[in-house]
């Protein structure tokens, strides 16, 4: 199938601190979706290192890269949400971290199990030993009971696949978890296993207090919305 006639692909990266990993992302992006045409909207969430700078370097050397620059810090959700939006012309959009735990070259699988047309969300359910045990832990926990909540499959995280009235959806809900509005959307999703590596560099921008604000937060809003 040409590139002129495949899906347009946007991919949604929220970044922050997030300068050292920017360049390798966008090219083993580009490696992996060689063939179709994509666009990479990275969304800078008032970083305090030198993301922007290095996003917009990018942006300059590559058309197919486009940067969002956020005044105040909102999160990594509500990061997606104004990516999500900054991109209305694709036909499928898929939300990336910036920090290569999920790698690019597994974004080709997730398009290829959407485009089967039986789902409208395909998440990449996370596997592997890439973060400590009790992290892993607590997430398992998390998950295990969003999707008791929501129907969602237990390992679904923040690296997924979606069609358009899924991004509807999440763009409509104003939730405080991109997954968790994907769940209570009640369209059709899956998962398909996807080994997650260690972080290359650097420490998770998420403490152990911020991710049990946000756990709680967003289980919360689940819970008010079946």
């Amino acid at each position: 199938m040409s590139g002129a006639t495949r899906p347009r692909v946007a991919v949604v990266v929220p970044v922050y601190r997030n300068a050292a990993t920017l360049a390798p992302l966008a090219e083993r992006l580009a490696a992996a979706l060689e063939g179709r045409p994509w666009r990479l909207r990275l969304v800078i969430d008032a970083s305090p290192d030198d993301s922007a700078e290095v996003a917009v370097a990018l942006g300059a050397a590559d058309p197919r890269i486009a940067v969002t620059g956020l005044p105040v810090n909102v999160g990594q959700h509500a990061a997606l949400v104004q990516g999500l939006a900054a991109e209305p012309d694709a036909d499928v959009w898929v939300c990336l971290d910036a920090d290569l735990q999920d790698p690019p070259e597994a974004v080709p699988l997730l398009l290829e199990r959407l485009a089967e047309g039986d789902v409208e969300a395909v998440f990449g359910g996370r596997r592997g030993a890439y973060e400590s045990p009790l992290r892993r832990f607590t997430g398992t926990v998390h998950r295990r009971v969003a999707a008791r909540l929501t129907g969602l499959p237990p390992d679904a995280g923040a690296f997924l696949a979606l069609g358009p009235r899924v991004r509807e959806a999440v763009l409509a809900a104003q939730a405080p978890s991109v997954v968790l509005a994907v769940g209570l959307a009640r369209r059709p999703v899956t998962s398909l296993p996807v080994v997650r590596d260690p972080r290359p560099e650097g420490r998770s921008a998420w403490t152990a207090r911020a991710r049990l604000a946000q756990s709680a937060r967003s289980l919360a809003w689940a819970l008010r919305r079946r």
